[in-house]
């Protein structure tokens, strides 16, 4: 604790003293001064004291080194975010193929191109909607074939085009074209588009969409000429026999009906899968054909996203 500062009290003053009186003298009448019991000390200047210095309190702690330490941290981990996200963008943009640690054989699927519904006519609703109770494709029929793959080549007589009866019936067995003429020709449908392509195994494909008048001539046609639900089914041209198709069985396709066929063994030097889909007033049909043998996951990718373009 600072020591205190005191200012010292002066000397003790002396009691004046008149002029000594000559010998013989008479002494001075007059009033003698009392003597005081006690003579006071002058008036002491007011003792000065000085305050306490404050306790000083603990020096505080410059905050430069910790917000440079945070600055630190935070450049840090910007830059490493900064890393992050772009290596995870990369990653992204990559095939599987070719991520390092991902890399994985192909399973075969095609690359198709993104998939969308057309625009409808004004006031037009989707075939499953409600309120559309026939089940009605408003969409151009054209616009709803599936597109051909990355890498294919397309048939020039295929195209995504209207297409005639005849061109059609050329899927079917020659001694059941004319049965099948014959029911079309009651039936009355009302529009045919087709697309084919060949991909670079060599698998040709082909997609037919014929829509009816109304559901209940799809379907007609579907059962009683078609056959699809036994077999002894309308081959198509160059099959002989065919067994039931369970690739397809799980497929999750609303509204809509698939039977799927393939060609029977022994087969020639290619075989053939074909399947039907039936959704409202619209008939589908895909076939596959590849030497040696017709391949089940392309085939079956090609039937469900033309079924999904349908639904």
């Amino acid at each position: 604790m600072t020591e205190q500062t005191l200012t010292q009290p002066g000397a003790e003053p002396q009691p004046e003293t008149g002029p000594q009186p000559q010998p013989g003298a008479e002494p001075e009448t007059g009033p003698q001064p009392q003597p005081e019991a006690q003579t006071q000390p002058e008036a002491a200047a007011p003792v000065q004291v000085q305050a306490p210095d404050a306790v000083p309190a603990k020096p505080k702690k410059s905050r430069r080194p910790l917000l440079l330490g945070i600055a630190r941290w935070t450049a840090a981990v910007l830059v490493l975010g900064g890393v992050g996200t772009g290596t995870a963008m990369g990653i992204t943009a990559m095939e599987r193929s070719e991520v390092p640690g991902l890399s994985t054989e192909s399973d075969g699927r095609w690359e198709y191109p993104r998939l969308a519904l057309p625009a409808l006519p004004a006031d037009a609703l989707r075939p499953f909607t409600e309120g559309n109770d026939g089940e009605v494709h408003h969409a151009d029929l054209r616009q709803l074939l599936l597109p051909a793959p990355k890498g294919a080549t397309v048939d020039p007589k295929l195209k995504g085009g209207w297409v005639g009866l005849d061109t059609y019936l050329a899927h079917f067995h020659a001694d059941d074209r004319d049965a099948v003429k014959e029911a079309l020709a009651e039936s009355a449908p009302r529009h045919v588009a087709a697309r084919g392509w060949t991909t670079p195994d060599g698998t040709s494909t082909r997609v037919y969409l014929m829509r009816f008048t109304s559901v209940a001539f799809a379907e007609a046609f579907k059962d009683d000429v078609l056959d699809t639900g036994t077999r002894g089914s309308r081959l198509p041209d160059g099959v002989d026999g065919e067994t039931l198709d369970s690739s397809l069985k799980d497929a999750r396709l609303p509204f809509l009906s698939l039977y799927s066929f393939d060609e029977r063994k022994p087969y020639g030097p290619e075989q053939t899968r074909w399947a039907y889909i039936q959704a409202g007033d619209t008939l589908g049909l895909v076939v596959q054909s590849r030497k040696g043998a017709a391949l089940t996951v392309p085939f079956q990718q090609t039937v469900v996203l033309q079924a999904q373009l349908l639904s």
